[in-house]
């Protein structure tokens, strides 16, 4: 399975957005895997910035998905936020 390195808090709206549509799961369906409302889950995959990392792992876990942290290549080292 690919990774997508996430950088900013708008690629990871984008990748979670993206993994929902490819497990075919609407907003409703994960939010109620992650006990969520589906508001919760669309404001996360729009603006995640002011997300929580507990919410955003329960996102992750409905989703079935993991969080890695790891250093970055060298060519990768400058920052994006």
């Amino acid at each position: 399975m690919p990774e997508y390195p996430i950088r900013t808090p708008q690629q990871l709206g984008a990748v979670l957005r993206g993994f929902r549509r490819e497990r075919k799961l609407t907003q409703r369906a994960v939010g109620d895997r992650a006990g969520l409302a589906q508001n919760a889950v669309s404001l996360l995959e729009t603006d995640p910035g002011p997300a929580s990392l507990a919410r955003i792992a329960r996102v992750l876990a409905a989703l079935d998905l993991e969080l890695v942290v790891r250093s970055r290549k060298s060519a990768d080292r400058s920052a994006e936020w």
